[in-house]
């Protein structure tokens, strides 16, 4: 029998590991699981190379409690311990067995999971007292017993272990009882250790029985020891991708389509991603992807590892050249795992290229299920962005598909404005905007569809990566401003008969709350609608936007602006124009005058500060009085009220009581 201090600098070691080393206390079996199955594997090892000629028989891990007890135990049948081992792996902290053999073996122990030497100490997280039962294959190795209470004393003495291999027995903290519950353990082996490459066993398989299950012979295994993404593609089917996937997510929708990760160099890096069908919201769940390290399970909290639009996908990665803390419980942000990142994200591109040039149809049928992904991916990662313009697509509002390259082929002749800036028209909603698309069809123009919830942010982009090009809205403005081929034909009237008209249809427009309008008179053509409400481009992204970033609260806070245009050439609006300059032009020429002499005494120098501010009063109340005549009048004409009311119709601003008045208003002049 011997004692002695555990070779540690600090004798508050062990406080430390239980509070700060390892984030969640639950990974302590993922600890000991994965040394005893780095014990099966050095064994296995050392066969290959001959240095063990014994039998190796069934390699396994068996995971057992003893509630009576409070006892947990991870046996493994691998390489074991002598006394000198338990010296030098265990006795001193942190010097890595694993690390030391990896060198020794590095040609041929690839497989190998541990790497700090810490994973031991774990233990002492949940247990008071820790005992290790060890017998090493060594030929005349002796049986060892190892036990410590949790401080840096420790015994070791002779053991009772009969065969090759090593227990690690747990005496569970009164405050940790929960690990002495078989439902918990499953569990967590299920989490952890769902894809060893040595059978893990906990307990028995059981069947149901004279109104019971009752355990039968057979020892229940955990895990699955060659898992999907450990196999070659080309011995894999479709249906063994699609089986995997529902075993990753139980759902019932199949994945659209996958990618298998295969790659040994400049690191060593395996996985398969699955695109899931994307709904019409992003719903980035950050537990998706799952990381291993030689198919241990580490983390799903990848952030490091996978580029942030990749999140939308689900699957496994499992790479030993990841980095990870002595808790594997948090990635390092360092140059390999950028390298990975990077790999992946060319992979996944490599993937989409492929298959829309190997079958175009099928890539456009997927199109809106994966449109989400991909503009994400060009909005957040610019290496992905520049290879995605080759194959991502944009549909029109008649269902047509056109990479970048053949939609400016479609446009360029016909919707180049005069000052050779090319204009891609779009609508975000074909109902909504139907008589807009209609005037842009009746010029020969096409409309794309962009009603994505990153399509706002996605124009913008386009905008930066297309030459001479800008993206508006239909119903942004009237369509001959949209793309102006020619100088817009002038309003034949004269500056009253403007201001007439102007604060004519002004006057009517109903109240509609956190809505402003401004109106314009245009020479729109005789064809055309008497009136057209339009909304600037540049605000209404903005406000949109604002309601996705909240660094653009201002432009959230603003009321909407719309622009109603009045088409002075449309017969109806001549005849407006017409019968209110007669009726009321002689009321209001005189006040206009008055209003003008007025102006010209304000701007002169001879007349007093005082007498400036009594004659801008003045103007003031002649300007009421002017509006008043002019807004009198209005009330009269229904025609008018008809005209706005339709525009809003049109543009869905028409609610309520506006609306139950314009049914009332409709049925009266028929």
């Amino acid at each position: 029998m011997k004692s002695g201090k555990i070779g540690v600098t600090t004798e508050n070691i062990f406080p430390v590991i239980k509070k700060f080393l390892y984030s969640d206390h639950e990974i302590f079996l993922r600890e000991l699981v994965s040394n005893a199955i780095d014990a099966t594997q050095k064994l296995k090892t050392l066969t290959s190379v001959g240095e063990f000629k014994g039998e190796l028989g069934d390699l396994r891990v068996t995971i057992s409690v003893d509630k009576e007890k409070g006892t947990l135990t991870v046996s493994d049948n691998g390489v074991g311990m002598d006394s000198d081992d338990i010296e030098k792996y265990i006795n001193q902290i942190a010097f890595s067995g694993a690390e030391e053999f990896l060198t020794k073996y590095k040609d041929s122990a690839n497989s190998i999971i541990g790497h700090f030497g810490l994973g031991f100490y774990s233990a002492f997280m949940v247990s008071k007292n820790v005992e290790i039962n060890t017998l090493s294959y060594k030929d005349g190795s002796k049986p060892v017993r190892w036990s410590c209470d949790g401080s840096p004393e420790y015994v070791i003495e002779e053991g009772s272990r009969e065969e090759r291999g090593t227990d690690v027995i747990l005496y569970i903290d009164d405050d940790s009882k929960e690990f002495l519950e078989s439902t918990r353990i499953e569990t967590l082996l299920k989490k952890y250790c769902r894809f060893l490459p040595i059978p893990v066993i906990f307990g028995k398989e059981q069947e149901w029985k004279d109104g019971k299950y009752i355990d039968t012979e057979r020892d229940k295994i955990i895990n699955s020891v060659e898992p999907l993404w450990s196999r070659k593609p080309s011995e894999l089917k479709d249906e063994d991708y699609i089986k995997f996937y529902h075993e990753l997510n139980p759902v019932n929708e199949d994945p659209m389509f996958w990618i298998h990760l295969n790659v040994d160099y400049p690191f060593t890096l395996t996985g398969i991603l699955y695109f899931p069908k994307i709904k019409s919201n992003i719903d980035i769940q950050k537990n998706r992807i799952q990381l291993y390290c030689n198919q241990v399970f580490v983390t799903d909290q990848v952030e490091g590892v996978v580029p942030e639009f990749m999140m939308l996908m689900q699957g496994v990665i499992d790479s030993p050249d990841i980095p990870l803390n002595v808790s594997r419980s948090y990635l390092q942000a360092d140059g390999q795992v950028k390298k990975i990142s990077s790999y992946i994200s060319k992979k996944v591109s490599e993937r989409l290229d492929k298959m829309f040039k190997n079958n175009r149809s099928d890539f456009q049928q997927k199109w809106d299920d994966i449109k989400l992904f991909i503009e994400y991916g060009m909005l957040s990662d610019e290496k992905f962005c520049d290879s995605a313009m080759k194959y991502a697509l944009l549909k029109d509002v008649d269902g047509n598909y056109f990479t970048f390259d053949e939609y400016l082929s479609l446009v360029k002749s016909c919707q180049t404005d005069k000052d050779g800036n090319i204009v891609y028209l779009y609508s975000t909603n074909e109902e909504d905007q139907y008589s807009y698309i209609e005037s842009a069809r009746n010029r020969g123009y096409n409309i794309l569809l962009m009603d994505g919830q990153l399509d706002n942010h996605f124009i913008g982009l386009l905008e930066h990566k297309l030459d001479k090009t800008r993206i508006v809205r239909v119903d942004s403005d009237i369509i001959d401003r949209l793309i102006v081929k020619e100088d817009i034909k002038k309003v034949e009237l004269t500056t009253i008969q403007k201001d007439i008209v102007s604060f004519l249809f002004k006057s009517q427009i109903p109240t509609i709350d956190n809505v402003e309008f401004v109106v314009n008179l245009d020479s729109l053509g005789s064809t055309e609608l008497p009136a057209i409400i339009t909304q600037n481009e540049f605000m209404r992204r903005m406000k949109e936007m604002s309601a996705m970033q909240p660094g653009l609260n201002f432009y959230g806070e603003m009321p909407d602006s719309f622009v109603l245009t009045i088409n002075t050439a449309n017969e109806t609006v001549k005849t407006i124009v017409s019968e209110v300059c007669k009726s009321i032009e002689d009321k209001i020429l005189p006040i206009i005058n008055e209003i003008d002499e007025i102006n010209k005494k304000i701007s002169s120098t001879e007349v007093s500060e005082d007498e400036k501010s009594t004659l801008k009063t003045k103007v003031s109340e002649l300007k009421v009085n002017e509006e008043s005549i002019i807004s009198d009048y209005a009330k009269t004409q229904d025609i008018v009220k008809q005209i706005i009311d339709l525009s809003l119709l049109q543009s869905n601003l028409l609610r309520g009581e506006n609306l139950g008045k314009f049914i009332r208003r409709s049925y009266s002049m028929m």
